[in-house]
């Protein structure tokens, strides 16, 4: 159908006996759910009985399944109807509810209350994209309320007020762009095509890729600026670590290559041992406790990146590396889930690329 009759039956529909401001929102909020969820048109993989991801909460979203032969996986598909998350805060593509190796799990849910418009109602390893010194997104801050402003992995929002940016507000969405999914055995592309305001333009492809004989996955980043504006932004995996569904507690250990230095107090039920973030005693839900705060220590050297979380006890755990350095480190942890979030900074002009790649190698007993 061409473009000007959707925006006419659009009109009819929605702005009958309606003031022509809602009308506005409404349309816009339309056809943004209408060409998101188009977005993955191939046919997915469904998960064997026999698999360890085959029983997993919330099952009814778009998901598909890979799997190296040693690791299985489940992979949540970004859908603005029926989408496993549609919250503003985290790019919707790549969420992993399952993850298994030798009989081990690696993600999962963490949180108690799931809603799909709750920010952080997700599971790993999932990233977040901020701009700016107060961490907001682009042209946030230079927006009025009700002007959009972007949210690169989410699309083009709507401001609300004229308070600070906040990553746990739900911001309405006005345009997800356009998406892609290709889905093979063990890979899978996501693409997010976007022509947001004030010439914020980009093209963003998230490879998510088994090894082919290893226990290691890729997270492959592209990012193309199609508009006339710079592009200056930082974007972290956040992680959520579910090992075994085992509590943090002095089993737990996350390791770095370099001495981590608190900038934060450390809750006292935690502590820095040479380059090791250990824990004392375990951390509860009630009060919800956690270890929160940010780190330096580290320097331009890409190995800085290669951070481990381990439980002692079973030998079970994930090293993340990359192969570009960190800017930043913020790390926490409430009793559910452990999350080092070690940040990247991309400048990338008009026309031009920037890519990178997070390598996650899970063992067990070894």
């Amino acid at each position: 159908m061409a473009s000007h009759n959707i925006m006419q039956l659009c009109w009819e529909k929605a702005c009958l006996l309606r003031p022509r401001s809602l009308c506005s929102r409404i349309v816009l909020a339309f056809i943004a759910g209408l060409f998101t969820s188009s977005a993955w048109a191939e046919a997915t993989i469904d998960t064997p009985s026999t698999s360890l991801c085959s029983k997993i909460p919330h099952p009814d979203h778009p998901k598909t399944f890979l799997t190296n032969g040693l690791v299985d996986a489940v992979v949540y598909l970004p859908d603005a109807e029926s989408g496993y998350y549609r919250a503003s805060r985290f790019d919707w593509a790549g969420q992993v509810p399952c993850l298994t190796y030798k009989g081990h799990h690696y993600f999962g849910e963490w949180f108690t209350k799931y809603d799909p418009l709750i920010h952080d109602a997700i599971t790993g390893p999932v990233e977040d994209w901020r701009t700016g010194a107060n961490e907001s997104a682009i042209g946030y801050d230079e927006a009025r309320p009700g002007d959009p402003f972007v949210k690169i992995g989410v699309g083009v929002l709507r401001k609300l007020t004229d308070d600070s940016y906040k990553f746990s507000t739900h911001y309405p969405l006005i345009d997800g762009g356009k998406r892609t999914v290709k889905i093979k055995r063990r890979q899978i592309v996501f693409t997010q095509e976007l022509h947001g305001p004030n010439g914020i333009a980009y093209l963003y492809t998230k490879t998510l890729e088994l090894d082919a004989h290893k226990p290691v996955m890729y997270l492959r980043h592209t990012l193309k600026n199609l508009g006339t504006a710079s592009l200056d932004t930082e974007v972290f995996a956040h992680n959520f670590y579910v090992i075994d569904e085992h509590r943090t507690d002095p089993d737990m250990v996350v390791r770095f290559p370099f001495e981590p230095k608190p900038v934060d107090s450390l809750n006292p039920k935690a502590a820095i041992v040479g380059k090791d973030l250990v824990y004392r005693e375990a951390l509860t839900t009630q009060p919800r406790e956690s270890v929160v705060l940010y780190m330096t220590g580290y320097s331009n050297k890409v190995s800085d990146f290669d951070i481990t979380v381990e439980n002692k006890v079973t030998n079970t755990g994930v090293e993340m590396s990359a192969d570009v350095p960190m800017s930043k480190l913020h790390f926490w942890s409430p009793a559910t889930t452990i999350c080092p979030e070690a940040y990247v900074h991309l400048t990338i002009a008009p026309g031009k690329s920037r890519s990178y790649v997070l390598t996650y190698r899970f063992f067990a007993g070894e």
